[in-house]
């Protein structure tokens, strides 16, 4: 908020370009905000609580749950017996992901049954209470070892070409072929997953749902129920966090808790606990990576074939996609002038794989900066003049090193200068020097440092996705209801979204009222997913907000007989001519005149094209572009380390808000270092999850960020095409910054053997992790 009176007066109070502290941060800390969880339950409202299956897969033999039904405050039982539509919440159309299992379980944590019950307690208890036999087959636990090209997969793969990759490499003076294993990651959110069902007249329904796609969980609701769409409500005002694991398995719950509320007429609440929550839900998919990549002596990258298997689990869920995206960004700030890429959505007997945070473009990004490094070490240059030497033609460059594997032109690169800021800021250079120092100095301490860019799509490569809906109401005494299809998540989507809306009509942003979003406000919304919110959203209100701003315009113009461009919006009043009125007093006189003062709103991304059997199209509005700079130490005795300091520089065009777009850049660098670093999941032999709490699974402390933590925005830069206001996505794009840290851990184990080897360090870079591969490059330079 600017506090300076002469510059108040000169613009309004928290529009676009301007640092606004996030609508319910003081809501958060003062513990006040509404979650689900924590509305006032309708009376009489019953609870559910979920019958999973004890083994990982094997056919249902028989389900004895007598003594389920006889305990304390149960009501009933449900089965998928009990769905009256279809038993499926499979987002991909497979028809592969049951509500409740129907014969058989494909992973261990499968929903089987649904207890029915008055209290919460009551109801879990009871659900331990089955008996049920299995007929046991062997599980599938891990990717590992598995052939991409012929075991079962759970979709169709793409295959991206550009180019004779192989013969590419044949023909290259050199040549490296590896392999790398990265691991998934739960997305940990605050609040697990829930609902609150309550029942309406005829087939109506109202679910309260912790949801990131509020229109998918009510066609997946509709689905189970038998009912049309516009039977169902979905209504959500705010999520304790989502990163991608609410795109699609809040489904479940959500309809669970309808079939529920619909049979006994009564409201149902269900509420995952954590260990049910990561047991039962899908995760970041984890990878084996092949590569091979042919380069000259200079380490120009000449060719490069990869093949990106993931584990799907039992279903495809999103599967497909996530795979796409992975090859989408297997260059990532890169050049390849010929390229082959393959993904494999593997088949596993674990909990089926979903959304998180950038959607496979992270790991496909991961694989790049591993190809980086083989040829850095190959050369024996440091990977950043490795980097450096193949980046993407500039913006502005007529050159012709700017087409991605999938035939799109990169228009917009700005990776040059990003890096050339910050490895200068982060003065890269002389600390890659007092870093060669201190190792030769120190026997067991030893630092390593990266820098690392980003580069990263920015759309939905389902077309039909690249749109939003909005909707506006300006009431008679100059206040304004806000409505759009996205949802928030503690990202600031509904406070960037109310800035384009306060910015539109020239009022302070107190002037705006943010509201629950809800599927019968704004219909066939995408989820707020793909960093596309604000883009999409802000788009569709901004474009509502000026049906009536034009509305108010003729209106003015026509009271008043001026011409139309006369009429001047200024900050809280409006110019008409030689006079100013108050906002307030125009739009009061219109709804005398009789004037519409609500406008729904709409915006479709133009230029999106992607036709997936040809593996070409323009998949992506524009790109978004960073840079991380890591310094880590590591104690070659135990493989514990330290971040000792962070350098960004991040590029989010003419921020809408940069107090808002700082955290998320600060958020998504630690969720992405926590991925590479300790979160790592642990599946036995049987199939069952063994990191399934916080006492196991390991996210970053506020003690593990770095030590030293310097995050800027880019203050020149603006997006290359026309977004809200110029700004760029910022949910996503950040996340694969973390790469820096575990290439400098790779630097700091290499360190050990004079950088004479590629460490070939895999993800998640336990501790442990990381004293095998020190112990495994001192035995090889030992041998030789």
């Amino acid at each position: 908020m600017n506090k300076h009176s002469d510059l108040k007066a000169a613009r309004i109070v928290g529009g676009v370009h301007s640092d606004q502290r996030h609508d319910s941060a003081h809501k958060h800390v003062a513990g006040t905000a509404v979650y689900i969880d924590d509305m006032p339950e309708p009376a009489g409202t019953l609870h559910a609580g979920l019958g999973l299956s004890t083994v990982a897969h094997g056919i249902l033999k028989s389900v004895d749950l007598s003594s389920v039904r006889a305990a304390p405050g149960v009501v009933d039982v449900l089965t998928y017996e009990d769905v009256p539509g279809e038993n499926d919440i499979s987002p991909s159309g497979m028809h592969d992901d049951p509500v409740l299992a129907e014969g058989k379980v494909q992973f261990h944590g499968q929903p089987i049954f649904c207890v029915i019950a008055e209290t919460r307690e009551q109801a879990r208890r009871a659900a331990r209470l089955a008996k049920i036999e299995y007929e046991e087959l062997d599980p599938i636990v891990h990717i590992w070892g598995l052939d991409p090209e012929k075991d079962k997969q759970v979709t169709t793969p793409l295959t991206l070409k550009r180019g004779d990759a192989a013969a590419a490499i044949a023909a290259s003076p050199r040549r490296v072929k590896g392999s790398m294993k990265l691991g998934g990651q739960d997305h940990f959110y605050l609040e697990g997953q829930v609902a609150l069902a309550v029942p309406g007249e005829d087939d109506e329904i109202l679910v309260y749902s912790s949801t990131q796609g509020p229109s998918e969980t009510q066609h997946m609701v509709a689905h189970a129920l038998g009912v049309p769409s516009h039977a169902v409500t979905i209504e959500v005002r705010r999520m304790g966090g989502g990163f991608g694991g609410k795109e699609t398995q809040a489904n479940q719950c959500a309809a669970i808790a309808a079939i529920a509320a619909k049979k006994f007429k009564r409201a149902v609440k269900i509420r995952l606990d954590r260990d049910e929550d990561m047991t039962a839900t899908g995760k970041r998919h984890d990878f084996v990576i092949d590569y091979e990549v042919g380069f000259d002596e200079e380490g120009h990258i000449l060719g490069v074939d990869y093949m990106f298997a993931l584990n799907a689990g039992f279903s495809a869920d999103l599967s497909g996609p996530v795979g796409d995206r992975a090859l989408f960004h297997c260059d990532n700030a890169y050049f390849y002038p010929a390229v082959h890429a393959k993904s494999a959505p593997l088949y596993t007997n674990t909990v089926s794989n979903t959304a998180f945070r950038g959607f496979g473009g992270p790991q496909g990004m991961v694989g790049c900066e591993r190809v980086i490094e083989e040829v850095a070490f190959a050369v024996g240059k440091d990977p950043l003049e490795i980097r450096k030497l193949n980046f993407y033609d500039a913006m502005g460059v007529a050159g012709e090193r700017n087409v991605t594997p999938y035939h799109q032109k990169v228009e917009d690169c700005i990776i040059q200068r990003i890096v050339a800021e910050l490895e200068e800021s982060a003065d890269y250079a002389g600390r890659r020097r007092a870093i060669a120092e201190f190792n030769a100095k120190n026997r067991f301490i030893k630092r390593g440092i990266a820098l690392t860019p980003v580069k990263f799509g920015i759309s939905f490569t389902k077309t039909e996705s690249n749109q939003a809906g909005a909707l506006v109401h300006v009431y008679s005494d100059g206040s304004v209801h806000m409505n759009h299809g996205g949802t928030e998540m503690g990202q600031g989507l509904h406070l960037k979204v109310a800035q384009v809306v306060a910015e539109e009509f020239q009022i302070d942003l107190d002037r705006v009222k943010i509201t629950a979003t809800t599927t019968a406000k704004v219909p066939n919304t995408s989820p707020t997913a793909a960093s596309s919110g604000a883009d999409l959203n802000g788009m569709a209100a901004q474009n509502a907000a000026r049906q009536i701003r034009k509305r108010l315009t003729d209106f003015a113009a026509d009271r008043y007989q001026i011409p139309a461009d006369q009429v001047v919006f200024l900050p809280n009043r409006v110019r008409v001519g030689n006079q100013e009125i108050s906002f307030n007093d125009l739009v009061k006189q219109a709804y005398i005149a009789r004037v519409q003062l609500s406008a729904a709103g709409h915006y479709k991304t133009p230029k999106i094209h992607w036709d997936r059997a040809k593996g070409r199209g323009h998949a992506f509005y524009y790109y978004a572009y960073g840079a991380a700079c890591s310094e880590v130490s590591v104690d070659t005795l135990t493989g514990e380390y330290v971040v000792e300091r962070t350098d960004i520089l991040h590029d989010v065009g003419r921020s809408l808000n940069r107090a808002i777009d700082i955290g998320q850049v600060e958020g998504g660098f630690v969720q992405g270092m926590g991925w590479l670093t300790t979160e790592e999941l642990v599946w036995d032999e049987k199939g069952r999850l063994r990191t399934h709490a916080p006492s196991t699974y390991k996210i970053p402390l506020a003690s593990d960020r770095p030590k030293v933590f310097n995050v800027a925005l880019t203050d020149w830069s603006e997006a290359y095409e026309p977004t809200i206001h110029r700004s760029k996505a910022v949910g996503e794009p950040p996340l694969p910054l973390g790469i820096s840290v575990l290439q400098a851990l790779s630097d700091a184990v290499a360190s050990v053997a004079d950088h004479k080897v590629c460490p070939r360090l895999d993800a998640p870079a336990t501790p442990e992790r990381v004293l095998m591969a020190i112990e495994r490059l001192r035995a090889e330079t030992a041998d030789k």
